[in-house]
């Protein structure tokens, strides 16, 4: 019996995917192919075309760079203001950190925004707390309007490790209530804890009802759907290879160029030299996701009682939830080196069983890694070249993308249109430094940062 319980104990398909019997180990050459990554979002997205390859050449009032959900929305809230619009990504539709994140759709935008109110003053530091709310609504209302079938879910939790993150959690509520927030804000106490998780590694909570989880790629494609119907020309598998600046812009494609009078860069952590002067103030970090296989409704029942999006305090934090088939995906453990785990599920595991010790003999049926786009004081960047006006981009969300990103599209698209934007004064405003080490270094640097946040955690 001991034998057979050690042989279970390491049952997870490291190797081949159950459905499909393709390898699920993540190599630098899958984190980097045209392809979708194998995931267990890509086993269950929803069917949808895909879209042609940019050849020959085009013409539109803006170009967008980049199908995540920056660019994707941002072709939305154009489109519906009357703007002809081209959509060009190098690889497909949700490739990046849109189409592998945690799925967590969580209020806020940025981090410790009280930190720049010598800039903004006391007001401007309020209008983003705000903003961070109403970005969590902007998703709502776009999954309602075109009928977006996402998995969209209400119910998060911040899990407390320490005693002062309790204190913590009160703040942010009293903060919350005098902002008017409008959802339900419970603080919980350790007695509490399991009536929203099944484990004993937290000391308090706060749900908020507000917040939530969803499928982050079927979400995306739902919105490309979305901008098709409007009008919009989105082109797969077409990395720019060189831009013309200019009152005409001409984006140069490996097989096509478009020709616009605005152009919109959303690469975020993969802008692959397009742009420097943007790439130098954002740090591709890893984070990386397991998915196990499907649980009993007992046992999901018992981890995550009221089925939340749960995400702890630490510095190498954990975040994870239930899928709609009742898997648990587990995420976390962002990475600055530049280098990924060899074989992901083994190396987040183990991160798994500390929570959920229960799971000791579930299998892992899905293992993925991405890169999110940081910048050095983690608020999201949004403008334009300095020397170039009709040049607008928006990047480096630090982990509140699923929110942030649909805010910032609907910040450049009243910018673009030249529409009162309190959000593009705002954030045009607070400056952004380049990561210091240059390319080969600003990693390791980094890493060792986040060594020392970690050891005087």
């Amino acid at each position: 019996m001991a034998g057979l319980l050690q042989q279970a104990k390491y049952r997870y398909s490291a190797d081949l995917c159950p459905r499909c019997n393709r390898s699920l180990r993540m190599s630098r050459h899958a984190i980097h192919s045209t392809e979708h990554p194998h995931s267990y979002y890509v086993a269950s997205r929803n069917p949808g075309a895909g879209y042609p390859v940019l050849q020959g050449d085009e013409q539109a009032d803006v170009c967008i760079v980049g199908g995540g959900f920056t660019g994707l929305n941002t072709a939305i809230e154009l489109a519906q203001r009357g703007l002809s619009v081209i959509l060009l990504e190098a690889r497909q539709i949700g490739w990046g950190a849109s189409g592998r994140n945690g799925g967590q759709l969580i209020r806020g935008v940025g981090h410790d925004v009280d930190q720049f109110a010598d800039t903004l003053g006391q007001d401007g530091v309020r209008d983003l707390k705000l903003m961070g709310i109403e970005a969590v609504q902007m998703v709502r209302q776009r999954v309602a309007e075109f009928d977006i079938d996402c998995d969209l879910t209400w119910g998060y939790c911040d899990l407390a490790n320490k005693p002062r993150h309790l204190d913590d959690f009160r703040a942010d509520r009293d903060e919350l209530l005098s902002l008017g927030y409008q959802h339900e804000l419970t603080l919980l106490e350790p007695q509490q804890m399991r009536s929203v998780v099944g484990s004993d590694r937290y000391v308090g909570g706060m749900i908020d009802m507000g917040s939530g989880h969803l499928h982050p790629l079927n979400l995306a494609l739902g919105e490309a759907a979305a901008a098709e119907s409007l009008g919009v020309r989105l082109f797969e598998q077409s990395a720019v290879t060189r831009i013309d600046y200019g009152p005409t812009i001409t984006v140069h494609t490996a097989q096509g160029r478009v020709r616009a009078t605005q152009l919109v860069l959303g690469c975020n952590a993969y802008h692959s030299g397009l742009e420097r002067r943007l790439g130098n103030q954002v740090i591709a970090a890893g984070s990386y996701v397991i998915a196990t296989e499907p649980l009993s409704e007992a046992l999901a029942v018992e981890l995550i009682p009221q089925n939340m999006a749960l995400c702890d305090q630490r510095v190498a934090l954990d975040y994870y939830r239930l899928s709609a088939d009742r898997r648990l995906l587990f995420g976390g453990a962002c990475h600055y080196s530049g280098r990924d785990p060899a074989d992901i599920a083994t190396y987040m595991r183990p991160k798994m069983l500390k929570v959920f010790p229960q799971l000791e003999y579930t299998r892992i049926d899905y293992q993925w890694g991405g890169m999110i786009g940081i910048g050095a004081n983690r608020l999201p960047q949004i403008g334009h070249l300095p020397d170039q006006p009709n040049v607008f981009y928006a990047q480096a969300y630090s982990g509140h993308g699923v929110n942030a990103t649909h805010l910032a599209a609907r910040i450049l698209g009243e910018a673009i249109t030249g529409q009162a934007s309190r959000g593009f004064d705002l954030f045009s405003q607070v400056p952004h430094m380049a990561f210091p080490g240059g390319e080969r270094f600003r990693s390791p640097l980094l890493a060792l940062g986040m060594l020392w946040q970690k050891l005087k955690e």
